[in-house]
């Protein structure tokens, strides 16, 4: 029996503790559950072991491509300035907690069915990449308070179960009232803002017409292809701050901030530099969402189907871009709104908040902007019109530049890198749990439950009082403009283009289809 102690040491250390073997054994596991053939069963866990792979590459990328942007802020205002990319900070955080990430995410989507089996909260969470970067979040801030691994995976696992089913909660009343329909609902973690915006729009477009009754230049719609915005938006971000570094601290200091190794001749490849460095940020995020989407694309079937079992009649929550076609136009005039919010929040930050709190200087990128700025704007069209899409999308602009500003703060080591989480509810959730887990022990771990217990029974209440009762929040809207909602059990997208105030507008090429309602 001498060899079982070689074999379980191998196991452990070798497979079980890697992160990416882990990763493609928990999709092998999913698919021989679902009868998937040997063929899919191998290929599958060998595309997810790939993916987790890949999204190793693209940290080590943007690493290297956020260093000399980290100078030149420093050297410019003398504050930290960072770049909220999730898939950024996630790839960073696998190199230390990998496979705790990996086991938190198996226990909270397994305590997420139960609770959506036997509560009322009847949502299965389905956007696997927001999923991944919940549990990574909350792994760091369990970790970085020093609790044990045994409760990092545990209550970060029940924490976690308890975000799936309760913030799509939270979100459906306003999200039946973009869809149409009871048979989807919202599960990303920027929920925070999407409520927000839909309240906001209740408040001040109540005879504000839609925005699909009015047409947009074609020439802004390249935004739409997140590599080219992310591209976009990291070169003006670099260009901008190497100018303002060479002329407050001079070329010397300057043309050194690409390393010294690697520093700038004169004043035109000091620029061209930075322009390939913003341009390599876009790769690099371009790999790790690639590497993401080839993990999700295994994993993901794979949790539906096992889902769908144990979960009959459940309503599957999908990510934001699900709601985009509902109104196209809402979705720009969303991004440049919450974009706008985010540069005044950004100022905020450098003049009074920075200086006052100690608070990072957050830079508003375009990532989280386009999809949380541009589904906020459909929340807040949905309620309130032109005037509900811009001014819920700007408030959410500055959520997800003060939010993440304080998570940083319960992030410990990780709070110096040059990125962080961008998305609302990272910000709010990962701060409150963060600042409870450093009391430490027992106690942090008690408070912790309880605060997930008080989401919980929130979110059902919300769901039996106004999600159960058809409460509609644009019905005052309808009232004063002489509409009505239509609320449906039919597939909430439908890619006819019928005529009409309240028309359907057509998906735009790669756009998501909800699964039809078990």
């Amino acid at each position: 029996m001498d060899w079982l102690v070689p074999l379980a040491k191998f196991l452990v250390n070798e497979i079980l503790s890697q992160p990416a073997y882990l990763i493609g054994i928990i999709t092998a596991v999913g698919l021989i559950a679902l009868r998937k053939s040997t063929g899919q069963v191998v290929g599958g866990a060998i595309k997810a072991t790939l993916g987790f792979l890949l999204i190793g590459a693209g940290a080590g990328l943007v690493v290297s491509s956020l260093a000399p942007l980290g100078e030149m802020i420093q050297g410019s205002t003398g504050a930290h300035g960072v770049i909220p990319t999730n898939e950024a900070i996630v790839g960073i955080a696998q190199a230390r907690f990998g496979a705790r990430v990996a086991w938190l995410m198996i226990v909270g989507f397994a305590v997420s069915l139960l609770l959506a089996r036997f509560t009322p909260l009847r949502y299965v969470f389905l956007t696997g990449h927001h999923m991944l970067f919940m549990a990574t979040l909350l792994t760091m801030v369990l970790a970085t308070a020093g609790q044990g691994s045994v409760a990092v995976v545990l209550v970060g696992g029940i924490l976690l179960g308890i975000l799936l089913v309760a913030l799509p909660a939270f979100a459906h009343p306003w999200t039946k009232r973009v869809t149409g329909s009871n048979n989807v609902a919202i599960g990303h973690f920027g929920t925070a803002g999407y409520v927000t915006a839909g309240a906001a729009g209740q408040l001040v477009g109540r005879r504000s017409r839609s925005t699909e009754e009015m047409n947009l230049p074609e020439g802004l719609r390249f935004l739409r292809d997140s590599m080219v915005a992310t591209a976009l938006s990291m070169v003006l971000i670099y260009l901008i701050m190497a100018v303002v570094l060479l002329v407050k601290a001079g070329q010397d200091v300057a043309f050194r901030a690409f390393g010294d190794g690697a520093a700038a001749t004169d004043v035109g490849n000091y620029l061209m530099k930075s322009v390939m460095q913003g341009l390599q940020f876009g790769i690099a995020v371009a790999v790790i969402l690639f590497g993401v989407r080839t993990i999700l694309g295994e994993l993901v079937p794979a949790f539906q189907g096992i889902a769908g079992r144990l979960v009959p009649g459940a309503v599957p929550s999908l990510d934001a871009p699900i709601v985009f076609p509902y109104a196209q136009n809402a979705v720009l005039i969303g991004f440049l709104s919450s974009f706008t919010g985010g540069l005044i929040s950004l100022g905020l930050l450098a003049w009074i908040f920075h200086p006052a709190f100690g608070l990072a200087l957050v830079l508003p990128g375009l990532v989280p902007h386009f999809f949380t700025g541009g589904a906020a704007g459909v929340y807040g069209n949905a309620t309130g019109g032109r005037r509900g899409a811009v001014v819920g999308a700007f408030l959410n602009g500055v959520l997800i530049t003060f939010l993440p500003a304080l998570l940083l703060k319960v992030l410990g080591a990780f709070g110096k890198e040059n990125t962080t989480f961008g998305d609302a509810d990272f910000g709010w959730f990962g701060s409150v749990v963060g600042n409870v887990a450093k009391i430490g022990g027992a106690g942090a771990i008690a408070l912790m439950l309880l605060v997930g217990l008080v989401l919980l029974a929130g979110a059902i209440v919300v769901q039996k009082r106004v999600v159960d009762t058809g409460w509609d929040p644009g019905a005052r809207r309808d009232a004063a403009l002489g509409t009505h909602a239509r609320v449906t059990t039919e597939d909430p997208v439908d890619t006819a283009v019928p005529t009409g105030p309240r028309a359907r507008i057509a998906p735009p090429a790669g756009a998501p289809h909800p699964p039809p309602r078990p």
